[in-house]
């Protein structure tokens, strides 16, 4: 069973500095029936102005992925961590006990557009960790690349939780198979797909649910999870 959350549905703010889509509750937006998904807790999609950003604020207890589609966003955090994460690049931040960040858009004259993912960890109070890789576009292209897993598999970050998520550039058709009692959901980044006879738009996510196999075809960008 594929459930669309279409686009417009989504929690949206725009903030002036800071466009925001959130699919399911966070911050002032509370959707009763959209709580997360699995171990899924936060999908958002944001888009800041340049030379703006997230100031020094507190995380805990959450495995927080973040994953640039254009521009530049520099991090900074407690545990002595500062990058700059462009495209390509997976962020991993594991907030355990407690991590202060900042996430600002360097640029002077270009936005930056990212999904910011948290996940629950799989238990509390975990040290506090960071981790980011590079998986260029090549890599992603008409295959579902791992980007973050459980074990670090294959080249991916590494999560506290039993959750995997891919990353594909679909020009034509990819498909991924689910072992049982596994679920998942999809988020379109960008263009339009079509995911088991169901169609997709970006913005667009669904959950998946006793479907064995999905099998995505179409023209856009999609992230994967694949969730216990």
């Amino acid at each position: 069973m594929i459930t669309v959350r279409k686009s417009n549905e989504r929690g949206h703010f725009d903030h002036g500095w800071l466009d925001t889509h959130h699919t399911f509750s966070f911050a002032d937006y509370h959707d009763p029936e959209f709580m997360g998904f699995r171990s899924l807790r936060v999908i958002n999609e944001d888009r800041v102005k340049p030379a703006v950003g997230f100031g020094r604020h507190g995380h805990r207890d959450m495995e927080i992925v973040t994953m640039v589609m254009s521009g530049e966003l520099a991090h900074q955090d407690s545990m002595g961590n500062g990058s700059v994460i462009r495209r390509g690049d997976v962020q991993r931040m594991s907030a355990g006990t407690g991590v202060l960040h900042s996430e600002m858009n360097p640029s002077k004259n270009e936005p930056v557009h990212f999904f910011q993912i948290w996940i629950l960890p799989e238990r509390r109070n975990l040290t506090p960790g960071y981790e980011q890789k590079t998986f260029a576009d090549d890599e992603r292209r008409n295959v579902l690349r791992l980007v973050a897993s459980p074990d670090g598999s294959d080249g991916s970050v590494t999560v506290h939780q039993d959750a995997s998520l891919y990353a594909a550039i679909v020009d034509g058709s990819v498909s991924h198979a689910f072992a049982e009692n596994r679920f998942g959901w999809i988020q379109v980044a960008s263009g339009e797909v079509d995911v088991n006879g169901t169609k997709l738009s970006a913005g667009d996510g669904a959950s998946i649910a006793n479907e064995r196999e999905v099998k995505i075809s179409g023209r856009g960008e999609i992230l994967l999870f694949d969730l216990a």
